[in-house]
Parts: C-alpha cells; sequence; structure tokens
C-alpha cells in the first residue's frame, strides 16, 4: 500500500485510518495484522530488530511493530537466540565504538494466518564494528526456526550458507572491511 500522500514516518493503525483514511482491509492487503498472531501454539512474534538493542524509549518503541516481527518459534524465541540478544550481542560488541547489526529471516514453506504470513525457515544475524583499538570486528548466528539452537559463525560462513538458502547468488552482509 504505497501513497504519496501517505506520511513519511511510521504511523499506528489508529492514525492510518483516522487522518490517512486508510480501510482495515488494505492495512490487511500490505503488512501483517495483530489477529494474526493470535491463538498460535508454537510460534510467536519474533523481533528481528530487538528493543533491547536500543538506548532510547523511541527508538525502543519503533521495534513493536508487525514489520519487524517473524512468526518465531517460541522455544528458540524464548531460549537460545534470546540468549544471543541478551548476552552474547553485548558481549561481542562490548569494545565496539560504532556496530553495524543486519538480521534476517529465510522464507519457509509453511504460514500462519490462513497463507497470509510466511513463517521463516531461518533466523539470523551479523554484526561488523569498529573497535576502540581502531580495528574491524565480526560475527554472526543462524538458527533453525524449528530448533532452540544458534549457530556462532564467521561472517563469511553465513554470507556461504545465505547464498545457498536464498538461492539468488552470492550473498555479501556487509563491506569488504569487516572479516570474513
Amino acid at each position: 500500500m504505497i501513497n504519496l500522500t501517505y506520511p513519511r514516518e511510521m504511523e499506528g493503525v489508529r492514525t492510518l485510518k483516522q487522518k490517512c483514511h486508510v480501510s482495515q482491509q488494505q492495512i490487511n492487503q500490505s503488512q501483517a495484522v495483530n489477529r494474526d498472531y493470535h491463538n498460535l501454539t508454537i510460534f510467536e512474534r519474533g523481533h528481528l530488530n530487538p528493543c533491547g538493542h536500543h538506548n532510547s524509549e523511541l527508538s525502543r518503541i519503533a521495534t513493536f511493530t508487525l514489520t519487524n516481527a517473524v512468526p518465531q518459534n517460541k522455544t528458540l524465541n524464548r531460549g537460545r537466540w534470546k540468549n544471543y540478544e541478551q548476552k552474547t550481542m553485548p558481549q561481542k560488541s562490548q569494545n565496539c565504538t560504532t556496530t553495524y547489526v543486519i538480521v534476517g529471516a529465510v522464507p519457509g514453506n509453511t504460514y500462519i494466518a490462513n497463507g497470509r504470513v510466511n513463517i521463516p525457515s531461518h533466523i539470523w544475524a551479523s554484526a561488523c564494528c569498529k573497535t576502540k583499538n581502531k580495528t574491524v570486528s565480526a560475527w554472526a548466528v543462524i538458527a533453525q526456526n524449528k530448533e532452540n539452537q544458534v549457530y556462532n559463525l564467521t561472517l563469511g560462513q553465513l554470507e556461504t550458507r545465505l547464498s545457498g538458502l536464498y538461492n539468488r547468488g552470492q550473498v555479501s552482509l556487509f563491506h569488504s572491511d569487516c572479516p570474513r
């Protein structure tokens, strides 16, 4: 749903309906909605960009959009992936002055909400940072969305793995300065 008259900033459903005259049906056609995640047993909304990685209230609030969520295995989301987000990521970026992060999901073959929302087969994250010592560091993780296991990889290993999973050519996530 693209219209040049819509606001450039992220808006809530209420604002879209009242000020932009967007119908619920138009919203449903263009993105996931809360109803899509109701009554799930195995999956829940998993943040791609986690709120805990932000240092301001406004930026944390911005992560609670459905365009920043995928159906993630509940055990993984509350288990090893949560451990990565809350412990491993802060440890790895401890000596960083600037950290660049890319997180993604590989589309799977199953859906929720009557085919409206794809359940990813894998969820992955990678980071590259400039350290206090003026060096560059990189790391990566990947998880199958059906098990509670997160695999630590080098950036190069993740790029190779994603190239095969996406099957669209070679994947390069960061500038060549980031160690593979």
